[in-house]
């Protein structure tokens, strides 16, 4: 999400260190991405976890941002400049991971804390 924001920045102010930012949390991101897909589905199969579809949902779709956001992190090295075919695919792959994990992560406190759990 981190990255996801600063490549909107650096599109909106032209400026190199926002892309430089992006970029870097991307590749971080992508790292511990990779880690948590790993774990979560290690936690997933545990006897005490009830397989639900909100279950399913959140696995399914935390293995998508993954994907994505491990290839943002491929494509950031092919796109120097902020412009051509490489950039557009790896924007589309970085916006596409900040969606996924964030419907994930919405899955997750689902899982977690119940559905009211954005209620105070």
């Amino acid at each position: 999400l981190a990255a996801a924001a600063a490549e909107l920045i650096a599109i909106h102010t032209g400026r190199p260190a926002w892309r430089t930012i992006a970029v870097a949390n991307v590749r971080a991101g992508a790292a511990m991405g990779a880690i948590t897909v790993v774990a979560g589905w290690a936690l997933a199969s545990a006897p005490f976890v009830e397989p639900t579809r909100f279950l399913t949902w959140h696995r399914w779709t935390g293995v998508a941002a993954g994907v994505s956001a491990i290839g943002a992190a491929l494509v950031s090295s092919w796109t120097q400049a902020p412009a051509g075919r490489s950039a557009f695919v790896y924007r589309t792959a970085l916006f596409g991971a900040a969606v996924l994990v964030a419907i994930a992560g919405h899955l997750g406190g689902t899982l977690v804390w119940g559905a009211d759990f954005l209620r105070p």
